[in-house]
């Protein structure tokens, strides 16, 4: 995992906006509509380039693919593996539940009504190997056409599977979380054998609290975050920690969240995951705060903190000036070379999430490379 050497580096969380055209034809294949499955291959293959190139334009450091290929960060994985054939899952966002009107919002938007996510029903194991290679290669293209910059790229969590497809078929959640675990292990592996680091995305960690397990103390919860963090650790077994970034969210949506579980109750469990980073929200109001628990909290040696310093869901372009004082909060606390800037989270979390105009999200891009310009001049000129 990169170290900001002589300046602060920037990347994001993942998802970013796609195409109109690669949206419709999306929507088509979960709906089930007829698609042509070349077409599909080609169009996802040249917005990744697109994209890449968007990303170099806006300063970005360390770039993805947008995750074209990808439904969701999350949902994808009911493509590429087996057992995923049972009735769709629901959810109760717990904060949401005193707000009705802000619910029907959040449940109707464009992609998140859309997205599909069928129990598991029987054993799970891998039924598309060749799914990642497909992603390999279009960011290898992508990258090489310019070269010189460090890309990742993202794959879900065996908790975060487990929070959005429901267990109806093994004994306990434990053996649940293990069978994903095993099954994801050669996705993440083969991606930092492509020469990509790997982000996993552990939202369950954090936004599992108000949606998976509303219903317990968090003290159960922190248990649960726990067993979340060996499977993942199990899975990664084979993966140099300095390989491998982790994010933690809340939930990518525009809510009271007011039920969001603090982050100084869960940050030991967080720190005890594999991967040497850390990337969180820090710029939205309920969570922009919680930088000051690094003041009592250290930083494990080795590891690094990816702070969002631009929000997700705002359509706000955050001043330079802002960007480059959240910067500097962390980095006062957990030393300077030990933070990146990055983003809360993604910007196209759902096929057809438009919570921030896609334009809009390069020019966000583009002040979090400004913002973080100015604080390298503060800490290290």
């Amino acid at each position: 995992m990169p170290h900001s050497v002589d300046r602060f580096l920037t990347t994001h969380t993942g998802s970013l906006p796609r195409p109109d055209d690669l949206i419709a034809m999306m929507y088509a294949k979960e709906e089930g509509r007829a698609v042509d499955r070349q077409a599909l291959a080609q169009r996802i293959r040249s917005a990744v380039g697109e994209v890449v190139a968007k990303q170099r334009k806006a300063g970005l450091d360390i770039v993805n693919d947008g995750e074209m290929s990808k439904p969701s960060y999350a949902t994808y994985v009911k493509d590429r593996l087996s057992g995923f054939g049972g009735t769709s899952n629901s959810f109760v966002y717990q904060d949401l539940v005193e707000f009705p009107n802000m619910a029907r919002r959040v449940f109707g938007d464009p992609g998140r009504s859309r997205r599909k996510t069928p129990a598991c029903n029987g054993p799970i194991a891998v039924a598309d190997p060749d799914a990642v290679r497909r992603d390999v290669d279009n960011l290898k293209l992508a990258v090489g056409e310019g070269g010189g910059e460090r890309a990742f790229m993202t794959a879900a969590s065996p908790g975060v599977i487990s929070l959005f497809f429901r267990n109806d078929h093994y004994r306990s959640e434990s053996a649940y979380l293990a069978a994903i675990s095993d099954a994801m292990r050669p996705e993440y592996e083969a991606i930092v054998a492509a020469g990509f680091d790997l982000q996993i995305d552990c939202p369950d960690l954090a936004m599992g609290r108000h949606i998976q397990y509303a219903n317990l103390e968090v003290s159960e919860f922190r248990k649960r975050a726990a067993e979340h963090v060996e499977a993942l650790n199990g899975a990664l077994a084979n993966i140099p920690a300095e390989r491998v970034r982790m994010h933690l969210c809340w939930g990518n949506y525009e809510g009271p969240h007011h039920c969001d579980v603090p982050l100084a109750e869960i940050v030991d469990v967080v720190l005890a995951a594999k991967p040497a980073a850390l990337s969180l929200e820090a710029a939205n109001p309920r969570h922009a705060h919680e930088y000051a628990v690094f003041e009592t909290t250290k930083l494990p040696a080795g590891k690094v903190l990816i702070p969002g310093v631009i929000e997700s869901k705002s359509n706000f372009i955050e001043h330079p000036e802002v960007i480059a004082n959240r910067i500097g909060n962390y980095a006062k606390l957990v030393g300077r070379e030990n933070v990146i800037a990055g983003s809360d989270c993604g910007y196209g979390t759902w096929v057809g999430q438009a919570a921030v105009d896609p334009d809009i999200v390069w020019a966000k891009f583009a002040a979090l490379s400004e913002g973080a310009r100015i604080a390298s001049d503060r800490f290290w000129r």
